[in-house]
């Protein structure tokens, strides 16, 4: 696994697509290379090259219409590109059914948190656990006493676990998302794709799930997708800004303010 490098150093691409260096696995968990999305003719992605490190938290930001999630649709196997390569765990996974990607271990959180409202806090994480997936299993399947412990680990740590028994309708927008999350985590995914995590949360919630996403990336890969500066500030990462589907820039927050056509295309909007 590679060791940790500062959000400003710059990475040399090249020399690093797997096509070029076999030992690119060792470094990075996810590689995108000449990676195009088209739609009726409008191409709403153009990557060259993307890496994602082992064990890396990295913050992705544009504008709307940028190709953030067009990017993640890819990555998931939603959608397939038109061109290109997507590697994760040292194999391709380009054109594999997105069942077949989740199972290999990429999760996703949507924008809208996906939780089940009739279902309570703790029902809902159960069924996030490996192997719950068969409808026979969710009605017959005990959970186990280490199962069990490590749910109320999960609901501790987003402060749910008083909410246990509650069913998920009656949460709070916040308490939806750390759910969500929180049932990402407990399927036990290598890459976690977060969209926009602190959307319609208060400060205090965002100050909790932006403590969380940095406590993560101690077990996981995370991208997270992001509109807040503050909380992508919060998260202290490398960041990736796209604009018309192509990478404008990469770097630390500050470097990347400074750049003057993210500040003409993106920054200077708002």
């Amino acid at each position: 696994m590679s060791q940790p490098i500062h959000a400003d150093t710059e990475i040399d691409y090249g020399s690093d697509y797997p096509g070029h260096n076999q030992f690119w696995k060792e470094k990075y968990l996810l590689f995108l290379h000449q990676i195009t999305a088209v739609f009726d003719g409008f191409t709403a992605l153009d990557i060259k090259d993307l890496g994602i490190m082992h064990g890396e938290l990295r913050v992705v930001i544009g504008p709307n219409g940028a190709g953030k999630s067009t990017m993640c649709d890819v990555i998931s196997g939603k959608t397939k590109p038109a061109s290109g390569q997507v590697f994760f765990d040292a194999g391709e996974i380009t054109h594999l059914p997105e069942e077949e990607i989740a199972h290999r271990g990429i999760g996703r959180k949507f924008q809208t948190p996906t939780v089940y409202d009739s279902l309570t806090v703790f029902e809902n994480m159960e069924l996030a656990l490996p192997g719950n997936k068969a409808w026979f299993r969710q009605l017959f399947a005990k959970t186990s006493r280490v199962e069990r412990e490590e749910i109320c680990e999960l609901l501790e740590r987003v402060r749910l676990l008083d909410d246990m028994n509650t069913e998920a309708r009656y949460l709070s927008h916040g308490q939806r998302q750390w759910l969500a999350i929180s049932a990402l985590i407990l399927s036990r995914p290598k890459l976690l794709l977060v969209d926009e995590p602190a959307a319609g949360l208060t400060d205090s919630e965002t100050e909790l799930t932006g403590e969380l996403l940095i406590e993560l990336k101690k077990n996981h890969t995370l991208l997270v997708i992001e509109h807040d500066m503050d909380f992508v500030r919060q998260l202290d990462a490398r960041v990736t800004v796209l604009c018309e589907g192509k990478t404008m820039a990469e770097g630390s927050l500050d470097k990347v303010k400074k750049n003057q056509e993210v500040i003409e295309a993106y920054l200077g909007r708002s």
